[in-house]
């Protein structure tokens, strides 16, 4: 695998910039004091809405705070959203899907019309409508977009456990008498997993899409925490000051991008028929 690791990394470019993308935001957001020249929620109405300079890289916004410095820190909200998000409704979808897929009967049919009851709304006034309810901070949002994310993982889990649990070394361990919740950690859940990676990688940069846009709706984090989605939205009412919504909007787009040419490169890394060719 390390080797197959190292020959997509030479030869799929875009996997190779993907990583490079989204090592540059983890490690810009975890180094954020040290890389940002100000603090990012300090005002200074004498220099509100400069364009890009010496002084201040990525311009200042409508309350005089630099820019750069909060698109640096946003980091650490919207990729802390996104990746806390994927793993938590990763691993709730994954053991949800998989002892629906592996039970099967009336357990497997149950199971999933909840999931499809939920998957009935439009995701976005799904969440919406949670984060409304319970109210608007960066804990409740992301309990929102885990309501809306994880029934797509049970889906596709319990897909792939339905032709997993038909193969030999399943009936093999059945017969030797090992216990089912055995048999779905052991056998089913690890023959099944590589399906679900490649869903949560290039799902990253949708959940940081989804939770950048509550943010612009004003359902994110509350003011003054330099978020990338409520960025975007005070720099609405500045079209022709491009540097306020431009810039965050660039990192939002590169996140996004870079996590689905991951999301890409380990599909033909970890797909047995794509695998040959490394």
């Amino acid at each position: 695998m390390l080797r197959a690791l190292k020959k997509l990394l030479k030869s799929n470019y875009l996997f190779t910039l993907g990583i490079i993308i989204c090592l540059f935001w983890i490690l810009a957001a975890i180094l954020a004091p040290v890389i940002a020249p100000y603090d990012p929620i300090v005002q200074d109405l004498t220099i509100r809405l400069q364009p890009p300079s010496g002084a201040h890289w990525f311009g200042t916004d409508n309350f005089g705070r630099d820019i750069f410095s909060r698109v640096i820190y946003g980091g650490r909200y919207s990729l802390l959203a996104g990746c806390l998000t994927v793993v938590i409704a990763g691993v709730i979808g994954t053991f949800y899907g998989a002892i629906a897929g592996y039970v099967g009967g009336i357990v497997d049919t149950v199971m999933m019309r909840i999931s499809e009851m939920i998957l009935s709304f439009p995701s976005l006034i799904l969440a919406m409508i949670i984060n409304a309810v319970m109210g608007s901070n960066l804990f409740n949002t992301m309990f929102a977009l885990v309501i809306v994310a994880w029934p797509t993982y049970a889906r596709l889990m319990r897909s792939v456990v339905l032709s997993v649990k038909e193969n030999e070394y399943v009936a093999a361990s059945e017969a030797l008498g090992a216990s089912k919740a055995r048999i779905l950690v052991k056998e089913i859940i690890p023959n099944s997993i590589s399906s679900v990676l490649i869903m949560a990688t290039t799902d990253i940069g949708n959940q940081i899409l989804m939770f950048s846009t509550l943010s612009f709706l004003g359902l994110g984090s509350a003011p003054p925490t330099p978020e990338w989605g409520m960025m975007v939205s005070d720099g609405v009412d500045y079209f022709n000051k491009f540097w306020v919504a431009g810039f965050p909007g660039l990192a939002i787009f590169t996140m996004a991008v870079g996590a689905n040419f991951i999301g890409d490169g380990l599909r033909d890394l970890l797909d047995p028929k794509l695998r040959k060719q490394f």
